[in-house]
């Protein structure tokens, strides 16, 4: 009888990759088949990052998660999720949230700091600047993948100048479909999570605020922001 609790002929679907989301990454190679791994595609490791950002939504949080894998072995390294809402930690998004939890796992092993050269980033939703400048000057990622580029511009371009060769867009119907009924419910966590208390009462002063959201306009307070923000990334990409 299999010590594993998840095999390598287990099927691949929702109900596995949510449990593998929940599992903390420590006990992963205890409680999973390596074979498994080597099965998954990158749509389910994009969907083990979208049930992370599920956990975070239902815990009152921002609904975007991540994961970081080991390109050969497809292991997880490291998975995570904003905590905004539930700590009130603005420097916690899912992609540091998964970087953090990939350092923490390493030394748990006594390893030192990660590698992250062969290693495959996937994000639920499109990075903002700030995971973009640690992805692309600290990370140096193999690749990324991202799941939602409908609820916010892409950072496809900023990632390609910064170094990133490998870019993907894999949109993911249920992280799309999350992250607009997060903005639909929570509009003043969006625009506090991108762009601090400043957006927020922006959004607010253009009644974007909760008795005026129109999520179709949401990227009117944002995005114009965050392309810029954006552009001026890839500039400074381009000059160094």
């Amino acid at each position: 009888m299999s010590a594993y609790l998840i095999t390598t002929d287990a099927p691949v679907n929702d109900a596995v990759l949510n449990g593998i989301a929940h599992i903390p990454t420590e006990y992963l190679p205890k409680l999973v088949e390596p074979g498994f791994f080597k099965k998954l595609g990158d749509a389910d490791c994009l969907r083990i990052a979208t049930w992370l950002a599920q956990k975070s939504f239902v815990e009152g949080g921002c609904p975007i998660g991540a994961v970081i894998i080991d390109s050969e072995s497809r292991r997880i390294l490291g998975k995570g999720h904003n905590t905004l809402g539930q700590e009130n930690d603005s420097t916690t998004h899912g992609e540091t949230a998964a970087l953090r939890d990939a350092g923490r796992a390493a030394r748990l092993r006594g390893e030192g700091p990660v590698d992250f050269r062969k290693s495959i980033l996937f994000t639920s939703l499109t990075p903002c600047v700030v995971c973009c400048a640690q992805i692309c000057h600290r990370c140096h990622f193999e690749a990324v993948v991202i799941g939602d580029i409908t609820n916010a511009p892409s950072s496809e371009a900023a990632l390609r100048a910064g170094g990133i060769r490998n870019v993907k867009v894999i949109e993911d119907a249920r992280a799309v479909a999350l992250y607009r009924e997060y903005l639909q419910a929570r509009p003043e966590q969006h625009f506090l999570d991108w762009g601090g208390h400043r957006k927020l009462d922006e959004a607010i002063a253009r009644g974007l605020g909760p008795d005026g959201w129109d999520a179709p306009d949401h990227r009117g307070g944002v995005a114009g922001t965050f392309e810029k923000e954006t552009d001026e990334l890839t500039l400074r990409a381009d000059e160094g």
